[in-house]
């Protein structure tokens, strides 16, 4: 237990102690004493300070404040009052919140004897018919312990449900590894070939006394040829042979008009800007923007309601490309249970950004959502100087609005 809940423990057990001995003192909120007052208030002063230990031992906390009761009822009469009903319903509350299932069911049997006690030594009870309508006040201890059942019920599913999600997450960012890594190894595979085979024609090409130049050709040849080798035992066991990505051309930023058309046909009102000097980009780095314009889409399509307009942006700058994908439909009801097998879709576009340098932004904007990276193209950039001027510009660029970072409008909050 931290402090803060002993500190909040304390000051109720003073509380109900305070307000029994005021009950038996002066007789406030009491509908009859009985016995002395002094017995009256002991119990409820012993009754209210169990109570610290509610948390600690919850059974033996209201086990206690059962005995201490029934052995005062015992020999001077049962009283009537909130004295009596406070320690044992915040008794109960604390046995069905704090204790598991199994042996939260000795919190009834509590409440039973505790009521019980109280029934028989009651000398206002005379008639069987009273002793029904006493019956009633059992009432309370009992829904008190049926709200801490519940409390300690939805806990733990809270956790549960955190911990699937955690799980989810990290198997999604495995999985979203392998995907990349299948990629990479037909980007980077096509290129080391092209290496080899240039290397190879231009060996041929060698007259025969260029010997050093030849043994420098075919190293190059040699390694070129392992690397493909080595690349292939490393990446094959993440092949599988239902993949259908890994027999279709790997798309780039060639294909974002074919793309962007497919989602109109599916009903989004899409559309694409170009601005800024197109050049022809790196495999990889022309993959990973295709990805964030189709993950944004398909984040619209999914789960925007009723947009009006979705802006993709592509902007070729400086050293940089920016992408954006804008909607302004608002967010399907956040009440709703997700689909287990949909979301974590920025998981994998942080991984893809990141491999690059980049920054990736999301979150809500006016009414809508907003998805936002910044991919450097040189290698010779600054990294950080890079990362300095977007967090500078990102209020300009949109991708901070709400000041979300890596929002997953598919991910409950």
């Amino acid at each position: 237990m931290s402090r803060r809940s002993w500190a909040f423990d304390i000051a109720i057990a003073v509380v109900v102690a305070a307000l029994g001995a005021a009950e038996a003192i002066w007789g406030f909120n009491a509908t009859h004493r009985q016995g002395p007052v002094a017995a009256e208030a002991a119990v409820y002063v012993v009754t209210g300070l169990l109570l610290v230990l509610r948390r600690v031992t919850p059974i033996r906390c209201l086990a206690a404040i059962t005995v201490a009761s029934a052995i005062e009822f015992s020999i001077f009469g049962s009283p009537e009052g909130m004295g009596v009903a406070f320690p044992g319903t915040i008794g109960a509350y604390s046995v069905g919140r704090y204790v598991d299932r199994r042996r939260s069911w000795w919190g009834l049997v509590l409440v039973a004897v505790l009521w019980t006690a109280w029934s028989v030594f009651d000398p206002v009870v005379t008639t069987p018919l009273l002793r029904l309508e006493q019956l009633g006040w059992i009432s309370p201890w009992v829904v008190a312990w049926l709200v801490g059942a519940l409390v300690r019920s939805q806990t733990l599913h809270a956790a549960q449900r955190r911990v699937v999600r955690a799980e989810r997450e990290a198997r999604a960012v495995v999985e979203e590894r392998n995907r990349i890594a299948r990629e990479l190894h037909d980007v980077l595979g096509h290129s080391v070939s092209v290496m080899t085979v240039q290397a190879s024609a231009v060996r041929r090409r060698l007259g025969p006394d260029q010997v050093e130049e030849r043994r420098a050709l075919e190293t190059v040849e040699a390694v070129g040829r392992e690397a493909l080798d080595e690349m292939r035992r490393m990446v094959g066991m993440l092949r599988q042979s239902d993949d259908g990505a890994d027999r279709v051309p790997t798309p780039g930023t060639g294909q974002l008009d074919d793309l962007v058309e497919k989602f109109r046909v599916a009903g989004l009102p899409v559309r694409l800007h170009r601005t800024g000097i197109g050049r022809e980009l790196p495999a990889g780095l022309d993959l990973t923007v295709y990805r964030i314009v189709q993950e944004g889409l398909t984040n619209a399509l999914r789960h925007a309601v009723a947009p009006g307009a979705v802006e993709v942006e592509l902007a070729y700058g400086d050293g940089a490309v920016e992408v954006r994908v804008r909607d302004d439909g608002r967010a399907a009801d956040d009440a709703a249970e997700p689909d287990p097998a949909v979301g974590h879709g920025l998981l994998g576009m942080r991984e893809r950004v990141a491999l690059y340098g980049g920054t990736l932004r999301a979150g809500p904007r006016d009414g809508g959502f907003v998805l936002a990276a910044r991919l450097p193209i040189s290698a010779d950039e600054d990294g950080a100087d890079e990362g300095g001027a977007d967090e500078g510009r990102a209020d300009e660029g949109g991708a901070r609005e709400g000041g979300a970072d890596a929002i997953d409008r598919t991910t409950p909050a």
